[in-house]
């Protein structure tokens, strides 16, 4: 267990202002992930949950099973978490969750069996997250090229090299592996083309683009089908904002920027967006699905109901609690509250500050993530020690 006071005690070693986050700092080697919160510390109003429990039964056994699985041990321990800790916490969610009678009751007994544990934010003194959205957008397209839909989804290549946790090790050769090539070399060497590596065709070069950045996408076809395609990994390149490049050379105000002010200016300036898109090294490959998509963890993601966190840092699976803001169409800041599952890895996010909501499928959850921009802190919910242990001791 790591308590905030050691956290405090430490805390010159960022230097830098407070006064201007820096949410993609990294957390300095050796500092924790989770700080504690002591009793006399505030803690979220986790109560109202339990009227949402249809909604949140559904991605807690999606948890539940995952970190049932023989593969899910080799992920633990984590942060002081270890794998049977991570388990029965949410296995006693569950049971709470169903056996409560009341909001008061299920709050109650949140307080009483479970730790409440802030994640260490930009600052590592829990200093609060940026919360981003992602979705999985609906975008028009064919299975063959023609004159109109041109810019391809591509299968994984087989010269691309991952580890045995799935991470990106590079490229291929005969030489030995290298670094795979960026976005731009790939797409102005045309090296994937011909290799029967093309999924589907699409209209633009931006619904591309935004597929990759949500690492899902149904397929809206001619004849009436709509067909999915999931992630099936990356080149392994860092990942540029493509919203926040438009902001720095002022082409969008950082106001209006999102994905409608990101539509509206690569129509005015078509001869302009693969310029821009090619900042961005990063490149995502796709491999049909059937059903809704699935995340890291290979289950399946639930709008308002699954997080994607950095997974060298956060414990898979776990019950969160995030408090923050998301935007509407009008621009109204409506608050979101809400019990989720870290069941995804977020291909951009490589700190204790940032984390991304899946807001579910179509254009208004395209909207929506579009317009997610906010801070607020994010919790992670365990068994309180002596609660485990007396739940151990009676199976």
């Amino acid at each position: 267990m790591k308590a905030r006071t050691a956290v405090l005690l430490a805390s010159l070693a960022l230097g830098a202002c407070r006064s201007a986050p820096d949410y993609g700092r990294q957390l300095p080697e050796g500092w924790p992930a989770l700080i504690e919160l002591g009793p006399g510390e505030a803690h979220p109003a986790f109560g109202s949950q339990w009227r949402e429990r249809a909604e949140i039964l559904p991605a807690l056994e999606r948890s539940i099973a995952w970190t049932r699985s023989k593969h899910s041990e080799r992920f633990f321990p984590i942060e002081g978490i270890d794998h049977a800790r991570a388990l029965a916490s949410l296995e006693r969610l569950k049971e709470l969750l169903e056996e409560s009678r009341s909001e008061e009751d299920f709050e109650l007994a949140m307080a009483s069996e479970f730790t409440v544990y802030e994640s260490a934010g930009w600052d590592g003194e829990g200093g609060g997250v940026l919360f981003t959205g992602y979705c999985t957008p609906i975008l028009p397209g064919r299975l063959e090229a023609d004159d109109e839909f041109s810019h391809p989804l591509y299968a994984l290549p087989d010269d691309l090299v991952k580890g045995e946790d799935g991470a990106i090790l590079g490229r291929r050769t005969d030489s030995g592996t290298v670094p795979y090539p960026t976005r731009s070399a790939i797409e102005s060497s045309a090296m994937l083309a011909g290799k029967g590596l093309e999924l589907v065709w699409l209209r633009d070069p931006l619904d591309a683009f935004i597929a990759h950045v949500n690492g899902s996408a149904f397929i809206q076809l001619e004849d009436g089908r709509r067909i999915g395609f999931g992630y099936a990994g990356k080149n392994g390149r860092e990942y540029t904002s493509l919203g926040r490049e438009l902001v720095r050379d002022g082409e969008l105000d950082r106001d209006e920027v999102g994905l409608p002010a990101i539509r509206a200016w690569a129509a005015a300036h078509p001869d302009r967006v693969q310029e821009y898109l090619n900042r961005n090294d990063s490149y995502v490959f796709f491999t049909p699905i059937e059903g809704k998509p699935r995340g890291s963890l290979n289950v399946e993601v639930t709008g308002s109901r699954t997080l994607a966190t950095d997974k060298t840092l956060f414990p898979r699976g776990a019950p969160v609690f995030v408090t923050t803001h998301l935007t509407t169409k009008s621009g109204q800041r409506i608050p979101f509250r809400k019990l989720l599952f870290d069941q995804d890895t977020g291909g951009a996010i490589r700190t204790a500050g940032r984390a991304d909501i899946y807001l579910g499928i179509g254009p208004e959850a395209e909207g929506l993530a579009g317009r997610t921009q906010s801070e607020g802190q994010l919790y992670y919910l365990f068994l309180k020690p002596e609660a485990f242990a007396l739940r151990e001791m009676a199976q």
